[in-house]
């Protein structure tokens, strides 16, 4: 992980652009990503995609010739997607385009402006106020053109035909940044590289690598009516690397079966090690969950995340570095997904073959030709299996929702099967 964070760091990633071809490839040497482009002012839902961005060389220079801010120091001094700009200007002009933040006077902020062309430049709230009156010379070698937007995915299959599946996407959009941009693709690369060598899977496992927001939303406009239909569950990966306590934020139906594992493997491992953690229920703000859950699509998508974006200090600044992160909490993290996997792969999850109105029981000598206690008790199951297999639950799901056990669920369920009133899925 380290290894492949070292080289992904010093690329100034964007929305689009080369940034985000140097990471798809870089990736590609540990995960075969399928690439895929669509080209500029492309209709995206209700979106459109935006001329690709190129940066060169960007800095400020006082009237002295000394140059007190370079890009080539940190890519986070440059407003993202800044129009270029070569001029003199005075010192009350430059503040207009400065970005800094009071409360971390040492932090560079993370600043866009993705669609309104404008130019500026980030830097420590300290540095700023050392620029004092005068003239300066502002340079920003950038510009916009025609182009493509970047994304690549990968459907690892499971071992036998099925459409069914789990989806885990993250984001290759922001400059260096270590928790907030790295960690989660870092995470995504090697869950893959492990589920890969599992000896079977019930599921497939889609991996989808997008620019944040856009990415995702020209996911869905392509892909969105198959998972609608086949997503199973699953998760978008971000801030998986820092020391903070364990956060899952639930996807917008709250009960899917990713749901209900994270939530189970979150109260294991706090059983085990002591480790807090929080449930933390949907919001449509955030990361691209927002948008795998808006409610056209409203897939069964979470978040397992270390601290959460936004509620962390460093959040979208410079001190979001690599003494930030720790490897072994983002291995923790990736370990965290492959048990709430193994829970997901460790049971059918079955659907009812007539989901219209209740099937007859008796005529297929189901229904216990004598009542009692234990008689109702078994048609109640039953019956909580009928109605809640529909493709979604999982036997331990079904066994919490009707107060019963497992193994009831699973008995009982093949037993339907061989009457023909479920199937695998």
């Amino acid at each position: 992980m380290e290894n492949l964070f070292d080289r992904l760091w010093p690329i100034c990633r964007s929305i689009t652009g080369e940034g985000v071809r140097k990471t798809l490839k870089i990736l590609r040497e540990y995960i075969p990503l399928e690439s895929h482009e669509i080209p500029t002012g492309s209709v995206i839902l209700d979106w459109t995609v935006p001329e690709e961005w190129t940066i060169r060389e960007a800095w400020i220079k006082n009237d002295k010739g000394e140059t007190v801010v370079d890009f080539s120091d940190n890519n986070l001094h440059v407003l993202n997607y800044s129009m270029p700009v070569d001029k003199v200007v005075e010192h009350s002009e430059l503040e207009r385009h400065l970005y800094s933040v009071p409360e971390l006077p040492e932090a560079i902020p993370y600043v866009t402006s993705y669609y309104k062309k404008r130019w500026g430049f980030c830097l420590s709230h300290n540095h700023r106020k050392d620029l004092t009156s005068g003239r300066y010379h502002v340079y920003i070698d950038s510009e916009h053109t025609k182009g493509v937007l970047n994304f690549g995915d990968l459907l690892l299959p499971a071992s036998r035909k099925t459409d069914k599946e789990i989806l885990f996407s993250t984001y290759i959009c922001h400059p260096s940044m270590a928790n907030n941009e790295l960690s989660g693709p870092l995470v995504t690369t090697f869950l893959y590289q492990k589920l890969k060598s599992l000896p079977y899977r019930r599921f497939n496992y889609r991996f989808v690598f997008v620019p944040e927001t856009i990415g995702a939303i020209a996911y869905l406009a392509e892909k969105g009516n198959w998972l609608k239909l086949n997503c199973l569950g699953g998760a978008v990966l971000t801030c998986c690397g820092d020391d903070g306590d364990f956060n899952y934020k639930k996807s917008r139906r709250g009960n899917g079966p990713f749901d209900f594992y994270a939530e189970k493997v979150l109260q294991e491992n706090f059983r085990k090690t002591g480790k807090n953690y929080r449930i933390v229920d949907f919001f449509p703000t955030g990361s691209d969950e927002r948008q795998y859950c808006s409610p056209g699509f409203n897939l069964p998508v979470g978040s397992l995340m270390r601290s959460v974006y936004g509620e962390y200090p460093e959040y979208h600044t410079s001190l979001d570095n690599k003494s930030f992160i720790n490897f072994k909490a983002m291995e923790e993290t990736m370990n965290m997904y492959l048990r709430i996997v193994e829970k997901l792969e460790a049971y059918p999850v079955y659907q009812s073959t007539m989901p219209f109105g209740e099937p007859q029981l008796g005529k297929r000598s189901l229904y216990p030709d004598i009542g009692g206690r234990s008689t109702k008790e078994m048609v109640r199951g039953m019956n909580y299996i009928l109605n809640y297999s529909d493709g979604w639950n999982t036997p331990d799901q079904i066994a919490t929702l009707s107060g019963g056990d497992r193994s009831f669920v699973l008995e009982t369920s093949k037993r339907l099967e061989k009457h023909g009133l479920l199937t695998e899925i």
